[in-house]
């Protein structure tokens, strides 16, 4: 967020310092981001009338800002019954889950090991989620509220990370829809497959009459789905451990891509039925754990949007009926540290697959254009040998001899 020490009131000029937050945010989004107030209508007017200044110089709304700029701000421009989003109020038992659910702050995020049973997001008669409990991270006013940047399925615990600012979101955002976070998940299937490690490669889409609740394997019409398995350790037949790491991000991936080769996720009767349930000690609870999370942060180069060195690595401990789980079944955590199953190139988004056709048929025209000066420069050249060939050839092309002295 930018610096609001200069913001002064409404009826006064302001100044304010691009932070590093906004570091390469267009002049319209910054506006959008710290005076909510001031519609696009009036952002527009001011710029046409060259009221707002950037460094003392006029400025477009679709400009973009860079880290220590001095933004100018004209008076008013507030729009009439427009105002800041109001904090929801929480009980005490609200603030005490929120507070619990943290496992790292750093000054770009918030990392939660969010319990099963607790949804992301709020739907059609879901009163209590993260999304809801966000509210309990903001100490003041001028403080922007946290922001979820990815979800977990409601039943699916552990690592979930909230970005503190606009701007970390934008790039956090950025990081898991380019495939460059890298997320494991651990998991208790029913049955053992027979390879112990591969890639399931089954495309995914909506399932017909379940009201986009459900998903299913279409060949056809599907989207590219793919996830990497490892088998960790197994209890006989009955039941095994996995490491997961999701390749592509689609709705319930994991836990269809499971089902699709024969092994339900335990505690998954949506996708397994009946079979995905095991008797004895082990719960009826799905057994789907987000145990590691490695991201690249924006701290590594000034807090900016931009991709810095700086690594987030987390992992997050078991709830309690997984892990009570584990034991009944006699499988011991220190088997696996959750590492990415390999470290190959992510697959490019199609934003990204664009830029860069976009980058080789720049190059290629390039390339070209360099090919038909190099054509051009060959032809003049061979016309002016071809000219001073045909020159030499002519009578008397070889100049009067010199004259001798009387």
């Amino acid at each position: 967020m930018s610096d609001r020490g200069t913001k002064g009131t409404s009826d006064e000029v302001r100044q304010f310092t691009i932070a590093p937050d906004d570091d390469g945010v267009r002049l319209d989004r910054w506006f959008k981001r710290n005076l909510p107030a001031i519609g696009f209508a009036t952002i527009s007017r001011w710029a046409r009338t060259g009221q707002i200044r950037v460094d003392g110089k006029r400025a477009r709304p679709e400009d973009r800002l860079a880290q220590g700029q001095v933004l100018r701000v004209p008076p008013g421009g507030e729009v009439s019954g427009k105002s800041p989003r109001q904090r929801r109020e929480l009980s005490a038992e609200d603030i005490a889950l929120a507070k619990a659910m943290i496992i790292r702050e750093t000054p770009s995020a918030l990392v939660l090991n969010k319990p099963p049973g607790l949804a992301t997001q709020g739907g059609t008669k879901m009163k209590s989620h993260v999304d809801g409990l966000l509210d309990a991270f903001v100490e003041d006013d001028d403080q922007p509220r946290p922001r979820l940047v990815h979800r977990l399925d409601k039943d699916t615990s552990g690592v979930l990370l909230i970005a503190r600012t606009p701007g970390s979101a934008a790039s956090y955002s950025k990081r898991f829809s380019g495939r460059s976070a890298r997320k494991v998940y651990w998991a208790l299937v029913v049955g053992v497959p027979d390879v112990r490690e591969g890639t399931i490669d089954a495309p995914l889409a909506k399932q017909p009459g379940s009201g986009g609740e459900k998903m299913h394997v279409d060949e056809e019409n599907g989207q590219v789905a793919r996830t990497r398995y490892r088998v960790i350790e197994r209890a006989g037949t009955r039941a095994c451990w996995l490491e997961l790491e999701p390749l592509t991000g689609r709705t319930h991936q994991l836990r269809v891509h499971c089902a699709a080769i024969g092994h339900p996720i335990v505690g998954d009767g949506k996708y397994g039925g009946q079979d995905a349930f095991l008797t004895g000690a082990i719960s009826r609870k799905m057994h789907l754990h987000a145990r590691r999370l490695i991201i690249g942060t924006p701290e590594g180069k000034g807090g900016g949007q931009e991709t810095g060195g700086a690594k987030l690595d987390v992992t997050a401990p078991l709830p309690a009926h997984f892990a009570a789980s584990m034991e009944a079944l006699g499988f011991d955590e220190n088997m696996s540290d959750a590492a990415p199953i390999k470290d190959e190139a992510p697959e490019r988004t199609p934003a990204e697959k664009k830029q860069a056709a976009r980058r080789h048929a720049k190059q290629y025209r390039k390339a070209r254009r360099g090919e038909r000066r190099t054509r051009a420069t060959s032809a003049v050249t061979a016309e002016r040998k071809a000219k001073a060939k045909a020159k030499a050839k002519k009578p008397g092309a070889k100049g009067k001899p010199k004259g001798r002295g009387k």
